[in-house]
């Protein structure tokens, strides 16, 4: 019999996901300078301080109006999911595909947290320096409502000081990493959701046929 998943077990899934995200960025914040770096597992797996501006992988989007408007398209996602994993939810949809579906929107709401309210409850981090930030500081935060940054920490540098082949076009003979960008567990869990929808998507939406 198909495991199914109702209301308060998709809210007690997204729940976990965002207070272990908002635990782990919590404790960054509060212990690690801006930059620093330590080793977890061997050199490959290391929780590594950064703070991301704008959008995944830490591209930036127009300034501070850009900071505004992606914060706000987030926001605006979050309110319209909800509502859409309820359908879901309610039409009875493959449960593999709630499941992505609450992946991707815990994952969501657990970085906009940081883009709305980050900026109120903690001092600047410095970089390179003993100083960590402060949480609800005397002289307020660093920014204002809505100009939060995302907290990130996972890194996993799995090749190091590589270089790209001499006859490759492009990029020949450049040094390069794998995996570089640095993330966080909100970025796992929307990824996982997404990488899960492309996968199963055949089991998620069988064709008639096949039904």
């Amino acid at each position: 019999m198909q495991f199914k998943m109702n209301g308060k077990k998709v809210a007690a899934l997204i729940i976990a996901i965002i207070v272990i995200d908002q635990l782990l960025k919590f404790y960054i914040k509060l212990n690690f300078f801006l930059g620093e770096e330590h080793q977890v597992i061997g050199s490959w797996f290391r929780f590594h301080f950064v703070e991301n501006e704008g959008m995944a992988w830490g591209l930036k989007f127009g300034g501070e109006f850009g900071k505004i408007a992606l914060t706000l398209f987030r926001l605006a996602a979050v309110i319209w999911g909800t509502f859409l994993i309820k359908g879901f939810i309610q039409k009875q949809y493959h449960t593999g595909f709630i499941i992505c579906s609450a992946l991707i929107y815990a994952g969501a709401l657990g970085n906009l947290i940081d883009s709305m309210f980050y900026g109120l409850l903690f001092d600047a981090s410095i970089p390179y320096t003993a100083m960590v930030a402060q949480f609800l500081p005397e002289g307020g935060g660093y920014a204002s409502f809505l100009h939060g940054k995302v907290v990130d920490m996972f890194y996993f540098p799995i090749i190091t000081n590589a270089q790209f082949p001499s006859w490759m076009p492009i990029w020949g003979g450049e040094s390069f990493e794998f995996f570089r960008p640095v993330f966080n567990f909100a970025d796992m869990s929307i990824s996982t959701g997404v990488i899960a929808l492309f996968v199963f998507q055949s089991k998620f939406f069988p064709s008639e046929e096949a039904a």
